[in-house]
Parts: structure tokens; C-alpha cells; sequence
């Protein structure tokens, strides 16, 4: 097979390499209305699986809000997750990520709000971000905490697809859950591909400029993608498709839940699954 002609090509990363400076971790995995996150500190999931922070990618002197998994899950920092794409700040240490106005707010170096969660909200005295296991960011109403979120990051992906979380199509909002590539790999601003859900059918489609036709998967038949017959061969991946009156989406898990493994759309406009191994 030629990968250069098949996007959805299956890709396992395997790196050998020492463990990052470590960052200033909160030694929790809430944002609660009075505490912030700034310079190196972190919050971090309950089991130690994912954290969030300022970080800067590859050669970039630019910082952004991300997410990533814990060194002692993927020893080289993989990013699953990027907040203020198209916004970021020069000054980790005078910028700051905290609860305003019922919202999470990132305010730069000149204190200007910069990327925010963006609802409208009166609950501001008990609203709290909170990362879960599952790589999702919460914002929730921290005196009913059994209640839907406020808000979730699961709704708005940069470029990766995480286990339990959708791809498809709010029929209600209209919105459209769908990954974007960044720019390249040291900039994480919304690049030149994406996939998203063909809303007419049971496929995905990857565009250029989210206007051009550039690949798809094939229809869904309840086991695999027509046109991705790797699915058929020692799949670690359970994927299902739910259609109704509200949504239109695919999910997936693992079957086996030990795996570090997720979806990617790469800037070359491929979409890559990467598995770790240690």
C-alpha cells in the first residue's frame, strides 16, 4: 500500500527518549474560582493521565494552553489538546487561565482576555474547570457537579481525536465537531485539512481549506469504513455510529484501555493512528 495515497494509514510511534523538565504541578485537577494557572504550573488528571499547562511547540518561542499526557504514561510530551490556537502569548509567567465571569479565561501578558469558553453564565461563584482521564476539560457548576457540563473541550478538538470522544454534527446548534491539522509542527493554529462528518451519510471526509473534496472513508457498514480495509485485521479500535433526532456522530474506545493510542489529522493531511510504546 502507498501511503502517500491513502490517508487513514496505521501508524505506531515508538520513541526512546528522557523525560522532559518537569512542570509545577497544583497537585489537582480542578480550576476553582480562586486559583489560576500561570508560568509552569499544571493541573492534573485523577489517575495521572493527562496534564494541562502553558507549553510552547517545537522551535516556537509562542505559548498556549495544552494539553498533554503525563510523563510517566508518554515520556516525550504529546499534545492532544490547544486552546488558544490562533492567540498566543509571549509570557507564560504574566499570562494567566482562571475562572471570570462564570468562564474560563485566559488573560495574556497585558491582561486582556485572549480565548475564553464563551458562556453566558451567572453562576460564577461556583463554576470550576476540571480534567478528567478521559482528556476532557470541564467546566461545570461545582455546587451540582452530577449535572451536564457547562461546557466541554471534547466539543471544540484542535487536531486530535481521543478515545470517547465525537466526530459529527449537532442537527439542534447546527455545530459541527470536526478535527483540524495545525499549521505545522510549530505552529497549532488551524492548517490547511480537516475531517469532518459527511452529513448526508455514514462517512468521514477530509477537505483542503474545508472547502475542497480531498479523501474519504467510505460508508459505514456497522463493522468498518468501505474504503479503509485495514479495519478488518487486528483492529484496536471499537467504533460505533449513532444517528437521531439531535446528533449525528462517531465515537469509539479501546478495546483494550491500557493502549495509548488516538487519532491525528497531520498537517499533510493524512489521518494517523498513533499507538506509544514504551
Amino acid at each position: 500500500m502507498d501511503v502517500r495515497n491513502n490517508p487513514w494509514i496505521m501508524f505506531f510511534v515508538i520513541f526512546f527518549c528522557f523525560p522532559l523538565n518537569s512542570h509545577v504541578s497544583l497537585g489537582a485537577d480542578t480550576i476553582s474560582a480562586n486559583s489560576s494557572l500561570s508560568g509552569d504550573q499544571t493541573i492534573v488528571s485523577a489517575r495521572k493521565v493527562f496534564e494541562l499547562g502553558f507549553f510552547h511547540p517545537g522551535n516556537s518561542s509562542n505559548y498556549y494552553i495544552g494539553m498533554w499526557y503525563c510523563t510517566d504514561k508518554v515520556s516525550e510530551q504529546t499534545i492532544v489538546w490547544v486552546a488558544n490556537r490562533d492567540t498566543p502569548v509571549s509570557d507564560r509567567f504574566s499570562s494567566e487561565l482562571r475562572i471570570s465571569g462564570g468562564n474560563l479565561v485566559l488573560f495574556n501578558e497585558s491582561k486582556i482576555p485572549i480565548w475564553s469558553t464563551n458562556l453566558i453564565s451567572s453562576r460564577s461563584s461556583s463554576v470550576e474547570a476540571v480534567l478528567g482521564d478521559d482528556g476532557n476539560l470541564v467546566l461545570r457548576d461545582g455546587s451540582n457537579s452530577s449535572v451536564s457540563p457547562l461546557w466541554q473541550s471534547f466539543d471544540f478538538p484542535a487536531d486530535t481525536w481521543l478515545p470517547g470522544a465525537k466526530v459529527g454534527l449537532n442537527k439542534i446548534t447546527k455545530r459541527n465537531t470536526l478535527l483540524i491539522s495545525w499549521k505545522s509542527k510549530d505552529n497549532p493554529s488551524p492548517g490547511l485539512f480537516s475531517l469532518e462528518l459527511d452529513p448526508n451519510q455514514s462517512r468521514y471526509l477530509i477537505f483542503r481549506n474545508r472547502s475542497k473534496y480531498y479523501w474519504d472513508s467510505g460508508s459505514w457498514n456497522g463493522h468498518i469504513f468501505s474504503l479503509v480495509p485495514e479495519m478488518r485485521s487486528n483492529y484496536i479500535y471499537d467504533f460505533s455510529y449513532v444517528n437521531n433526532t439531535n446528533e449525528s456522530y462517531f465515537t469509539y474506545s479501546l478495546y483494550d484501555e491500557t493502549l495509548i493510542s488516538r487519532f491525528v489529522m497531520t498537517d499533510g493531511g493524512q489521518i494517523q493512528q498513533k499507538s506509544w510504546l514504551e
